[in-house]
């Protein structure tokens, strides 16, 4: 094969997934059909989930500023502050700001992105996947070991591979655009109207306004034939303004379908981001959990490139986020119901309301939204870190005196074992056990400046997407399974202590 992988796709998604491969050494080319970058922004706010994911990776000094988001669920609040940890997430960032981003990132790796290309059949076999390609100079055909299906919610790539997207049909149609020179209430988590239609408005940078319209009883929209005067007279009609003098930057429209892929993967071929799940933007997830889908597959894929773990390893990247992706849908459904059914619904959102002031339930639903409440299967054990992600602000005080945030130990897309000086000597036996896979992982030795609740670990084993693997106390498995499982084969094999 030519090379080891191709994304298909030059969406933020496919950007993060060639970025991550690439850190590691992986030889990838992203195929986009479009000729230049789009300058629409589908998505503007991001997770925290995800910024904590652009962090790991050093990129949040890339990404500039951003502003809290608020949290909601069908426009009913969550209140933030009741929680411990800073679920909030970044909103007003555009689109196009976060692609620019990540294509600056992926060329400095030295990805190739090819634009004005688009795939039109692929073919499967044994060793690799080859893909027909309709480019600039004509027909032309590209091959590797694996491809990867980044290229939204209409894949190609999905289409061509025979994953079935499942889902219900679409009910309702919405309008959405970016416009400068208006004026006009901020209504950043959106407003309910009594009879079940709903407005938008958001500030994005540059003096653009977001704005989202829905009139109850309005059906999917034809693309193609939107006008901002449709939208502008639907938003006079619900609102009394009138923004019909507003220049309009981008318009389209979107619906309420959810829908989920079978199988993020078949064979050598990968889905990741819109090909896998799409959803109406209730709440602002589909970007940011399409990049955890990148962060979660590229260091595993680039392990098993290496030679360094096998193939099986791939079949957890399904296992761990298919059932984030029915959860997105269901949670999206269930949100646009709450907030477009009317007045009917007003009880059950009083309820909803209610119980958000108690602080388990504010942080439950906080977790979902945000991303922070995700736990992977990492084995039996008691310990609250063990297959949640490691807060990246957490900081360690290194025998030099020096400090680093967890973030910093894992810009360079390795697993990370950190170990302290414990009574019992356990932080020093796992670094000498762990000695035999440092092809794989860093071993880090340091105090605990600040870590989250619970036991301070002597010893953490954290997998390059940021997730505890194994912790000493806590874990019921044997330390050198969690390093079996998640990075391979010891190297060289492994000597009994």
């Amino acid at each position: 094969m030519s090379r080891d992988v191709i994304v298909v796709g030059a969406g933020p998604v496919g950007l993060m997934m060639a970025g991550e491969l690439r850190l590691v050494g992986a030889d990838v080319v992203v195929y986009e059909k479009l000729p230049a970058p789009a300058r629409e922004s589908r998505g503007a706010s991001l997770t925290r989930r995800a910024v904590e994911s652009f962090d790991q990776r050093g990129l949040l000094a890339r990404l500039g500023a951003t502003e809290p988001a608020d949290a909601h669920f069908g426009g009913v609040p969550i209140d933030l502050d009741l929680l411990e940890e800073d679920h909030s997430g970044a909103r007003g960032v555009s689109q196009f700001r976060t692609e620019r981003m990540l294509e600056d990132w992926a060329g400095d790796l030295g990805v190739p992105i090819r634009r004005g290309y688009e795939v039109t059949d692929l073919d499967q076999s044994p060793d690799g996947v080859e893909v027909t390609l309709k480019g600039p100079q004509g027909p032309g055909r590209d091959s590797a070991r694996y491809l990867i299906g980044c290229d939204g919610g209409r894949s190609t790539v999905r289409k061509l591979a025979g994953i079935d997207f499942t889902g219900p049909e679409p009910t309702r149609g919405f309008y959405t655009a970016d416009v400068t020179g208006i004026e006009t209430r901020r209504r950043r988590i959106g407003e309910n109207l009594p009879d079940g239609s709903m407005i938008m408005a958001m500030d994005l940078e540059d003096g653009v306004t977001r704005v989202v319209a829905y009139e109850r009883g309005m059906r999917p929209k034809d693309r193609e034939a939107l006008s901002y005067a449709e939208l502008a007279d639907a938003w006079q009609r619900l609102t009394g303004e009138s923004i019909h003098h507003g220049q309009c930057r981008w318009i389209s429209c979107f619906t309420d379908a959810s829908r989920v892929a079978a199988h993020y993967r078949r064979g050598r071929i990968f889905l990741a981001g819109d090909a896998t799940h799409v959803q109406p933007p209730a709440m602002a997830q589909g970007l940011s959990v399409g990049v955890q889908d990148a962060v979660n597959l590229g260091w595993k894929l680039a392990a098993v490139l290496a030679g360094h773990a096998p193939d099986t390893l791939l079949d957890t990247y399904h296992a761990e986020r298919h059932p984030i992706g029915e959860q997105l849908a269901r949670n999206a459904r269930a949100a646009i119901e709450l907030r477009l059914t009317g007045q009917e619904m007003a009880p059950l959102r009083e309820v909803l309301g209610e119980l958000l002031t108690h602080k388990d339930a504010a942080a439950h639903l906080a977790g979902v939204l945000s991303g922070l409440g995700i736990r992977y299967d990492m084995g039996p054990g008691a310990h609250p870190l063990l297959g949640r992600r490691m807060p990246p602000r957490q900081e360690l005080t290194r025998p030099d005196g020096t400090r680093t945030r967890v973030a910093e130990l894992l810009h360079p897309a390795r697993g990370v074992l950190i170990t302290t000086d414990g009574a019992d000597g356990t932080g020093g036996k796992a670094a000498q056990l762990a000695k035999d896979w440092t092809h794989r992982i860093d071993l880090v030795t340091a105090t605990w400046s600040t870590h989250p609740a619970g036991p301070a670990p002597q010893a953490l084993l954290i997998r390059p997407d940021g997730y505890v693997a194994w912790t000493a106390p806590g874990s019921d498995s044997d330390l050198t399974d969690a390093l079996t499982r998640w990075f391979g084969a010891p190297h060289p094999p492994a000597r009994p202590l």
